[in-house]
């Protein structure tokens, strides 16, 4: 079970213990909160609220790390795609706006005057599309094999977590980032994410089925967990 308290997405698991507990985990700062079998979805909502004020100031810490630095978007900076480094070239140009990716370079051709912020959202859009290919390509695949099938999907920029579901509405979200970091991460979070579907809590049940789906995804999850997070600002970016 999943409630939001303040904007903050809180993984509720019931189990068979006598008191509550409160985790803030890393590496992204997802909120968990184990709760007694018999203890009241109302109790627990209250509990997360009292706490409200620690949760956030632990997240803060998550969102504090080490991230790549600030891009000003010109020609010689580093970016990523599928976990491949690509050298950025800026072209000025007064006609439309390109986003060219050939060999080890990515050229962007934007107005001479454009900002910071300007770039920044060009690209990010350009991840979006490159995030939605994949995800139109690689959700089907595995809806089959895992006989699980979504209502809806979309992507947005996330500071805490890679993708996240909701089981009621049978919706997925997956983190703009994803088309920074290799494929298989891809993959992994699509999986994790649709198995939320049929489990909503990471139990031994949840674990057992990734474990069923895909053999090296404790692999795949400590790649994503160690890789940088990127200097966005959340803004109020979904699509």
């Amino acid at each position: 079970m999943e409630i939001i308290v303040s904007g903050i997405p809180i993984d509720i698991q019931k189990k068979d213990i006598k008191n509550m507990h409160l985790q803030v985990k890393p590496p992204d700062g997802h909120v968990v909160i184990s709760a007694p079998l018999s203890m009241d979805d109302k109790a627990i909502e209250i509990y997360a609220r009292t706490n409200v004020s620690w949760i956030k100031r632990q997240i803060q810490k998550f969102s504090d790390q080490p991230r790549s630095g600030k891009r000003q978007y010109v020609s010689g900076e580093t970016m990523y795609i599928w976990g491949r480094q690509y050298f950025l070239s800026f072209v000025p140009s007064s006609h439309r706006n390109h986003f060219v990716i050939q060999g080890n370079r990515v050229t962007l051709s934007m107005r001479e005057e454009s900002s910071v912020r300007q770039r920044e959202s060009f690209v990010r859009e350009q991840y979006r599309i490159l995030l939605k290919t994949e995800l139109h390509r690689l959700l089907p695949k595995w809806e089959k094999i895992t006989g699980l099938h979504c209502e809806s999907w979309q992507t947005k920029y996330m500071i805490t977590r890679w993708g996240t579901c909701n089981p009621d509405k049978r919706k997925l979200w997956f983190n703009l980032q994803l088309a920074q970091k290799p494929v298989e991460c891809l993959e992994y979070v699509i999986l994790h994410e649709l198995i939320h579907l049929r489990e909503r809590t990471h139990n031994r049940t949840f674990v057992s089925w990734m474990d069923f789906y895909m053999k090296d995804w404790r692999e795949v999850q400590r790649t994503l967990g160690e890789a940088r997070l990127d200097y966005y600002s959340a803004g109020g970016d979904k699509k």
